[in-house]
């Protein structure tokens, strides 16, 4: 079997999708002729016809807001933002409609939407294209945000995301599109919603991250592993609902915790999971939770991307710097 990328992942999960459950749209900005932006979405035009595969106008709020009347009446849409700065006009509709339908019906209509977009640094693109605001998203009450780090959990995942039965946000990491591959089995098992992913067992410190940040927290747990420190690797993949009890019982073992995200720090997702482990884990805390995270700026353009970007050498400086403490 054929080892694919995350990216080639997550369209194996969509075609599988669609194949099983003909209620399944995808429709968005050049997806159906050109196969999107990153050729997420090639072959679906030809494998399953132009009434399921989609191409729309360059207005985002007009597809947030078809594909929650689709999913109101009981299609499935698989919808995607060319890039996560554009989602931004769509916020009305997200926000004000897809993720209160439920409650606003009292249950008798639902929302089973996925909104996908790339997201994140890494590609030399000007502002708009680098965007990591997944914590606007988390924010809201009714929706789901889902990270995916690797191909094989962007295929189950994605298969999950499809199948659930309310709004998902899911964030694909575009550094990591053709980062790695994987033999992903086209087999439908989906994985696990609002569940952290334990990457690597540790001893001496729990590094806590998701989407693009997983590749350099693991490049610097393989350095420190060679100094003799033990890291101990969470992948959040669901930061809304947020796996909690899994960092906790992390925290609780290793006695320090460092969380690693690309977004700007400030009200960030690290924020929130560092609050929640000081209110529930202060007494399995040996040092103070620390965070290695982007800048409170605009994502600045071409190779000062990489000034942007956590660095392994950022993430091994701060795991020193936690080992200090007795």
């Amino acid at each position: 079997m054929a080892e694919i990328t995350l990216v080639e992942a997550i369209n194996q999960a969509l075609a599988f999708e669609m194949q099983a459950d003909p209620n399944v749209v995808v429709l968005g900005e050049d997806i159906a002729k050109n196969g999107g932006v990153f050729r997420a979405t090639v072959g679906l035009l030809d494998k399953f016809g132009p009434e399921r595969v989609r191409d729309t106008p360059l207005a985002e709020s007009m597809i947030a807001g078809l594909s929650i009347g689709m999913a109101s009446q009981g299609l499935k849409p698989v919808a995607e933002f060319q890039f996560m700065g554009f989602i931004y006009p769509a916020l009305d509709q997200i926000i004000n409609h897809a993720s209160r339908m439920r409650h606003r019906t009292r249950g008798r209509l639902s929302c089973g939407v996925v909104f996908r977009t790339p997201f994140g640094a890494g590609i030399h693109a000007p502002e708009h294209h680098s965007e990591s605001t997944e914590a606007i998203f988390a924010h809201i009450p009714g929706l789901r945000v889902v990270v995916p780090s690797s191909p094989a959990r962007a295929y189950g995942l994605l298969l999950a995301s499809i199948r659930n039965p309310d709004p998902v946000i899911f964030l694909e990491p575009s550094r990591l599109y053709r980062w790695a591959k994987q033999v992903v089995p086209n087999d439908g098992k989906a994985l696990p919603l609002d569940k952290c992913f334990t990457l690597q067992v540790g001893m001496d410190i729990t590094l806590v991250t998701w989407g693009a940040m997983v590749k350099e927290t693991l490049a610097a747990a393989n350095r420190l592993a060679k100094d003799g420190i033990s890291c101990e690797i969470i992948d959040v993949a669901t930061i809304k609902p947020l796996d909690i009890e899994t960092i906790l019982a992390s925290v609780e073992k290793t006695g320090r915790c460092i969380i690693i995200h690309e977004a700007a720090r400030t009200c960030g997702v690290g924020a929130e999971i560092a609050a929640q482990v000081a209110e529930r884990g202060l007494m399995f805390l040996q040092a103070p939770i620390q965070r290695v995270t982007g800048y409170d700026t605009i994502v600045p353009y071409a190779r000062l991307e990489k000034i942007y970007i956590p660095s392994e050498n950022q993430i091994i400086e701060t795991v020193n710097k936690v080992m200090e403490f007795a």
